[in-house]
C-alpha cells in the first residue's frame, strides 16, 4: 500500500486547522479517523508532513572483536552445533541472541555447520525394493 501524497496530507491538515472535527474530515476525504489523528500527532511532535520511513536495516549482534572470537571457536570446534555456539555466546560474550542470529553470523564468516560423513557407505545395501 502506498502512502498518501504530500499535497493530499496538506489538504487534510488544512481542513483540520479550520476547526473541522476529525470525523468530519475523515468522511470528507474517505480516510480513517485514526490516520488523521496520526498525521496530526506526527506534525505536532516531529514537525513532519510526509510519510514516515518504513522498516530499516537490521543491525547484527556481533562487532569485530566478537566476530574474531566466534571464528576462533569455530576453528577449535569445527563440529560445533548452533545450540552449543549460542550457549557459549551467552556465557562468554554475555550476549543474548537467537539461533538464527548465530547462524547468520556463522554464515557471514563463510563457515558451514553441515555435517559430512567421512565413512564408507554400508556394504549391505538396500534391503527392500520400495514398492513391492
Amino acid at each position: 500500500m502506498r502512502a498518501y501524497s504530500l499535497e493530499f496530507r496538506k489538504r487534510v491538515l488544512a481542513m483540520c486547522d479550520k476547526g473541522r472535527t476529525t470525523r468530519e474530515v475523515a468522511r470528507a476525504f474517505d480516510v480513517s479517523e485514526s490516520w488523521i489523528r496520526r498525521i496530526k500527532q506526527v506534525r505536532r511532535e516531529q514537525g513532519l508532513l510526509g510519510p514516515l520511513p518504513v522498516g530499516g536495516r537490521r543491525h547484527g549482534h556481533f562487532d569485530a572483536a566478537r566476530w574474531s572470537q566466534l571464528e576462533g571457536w569455530l576453528r577449535q570446534h569445527p563440529d560445533a552445533t548452533l545450540e552449543w555456539l549460542r550457549a557459549r555466546v551467552l556465557r562468554e560474550m554475555e550476549l543474548r541472541c537467537s539461533l538464527m542470529g548465530v547462524f547468520r553470523a556463522v554464515r557471514k564468516l563463510g563457515w558451514s555447520l553441515k555435517k559430512k560423513r567421512f565413512e564408507r557407505p554400508s556394504k549391505i545395501g538396500r534391503t527392500s525394493r520400495g514398492g513391492a
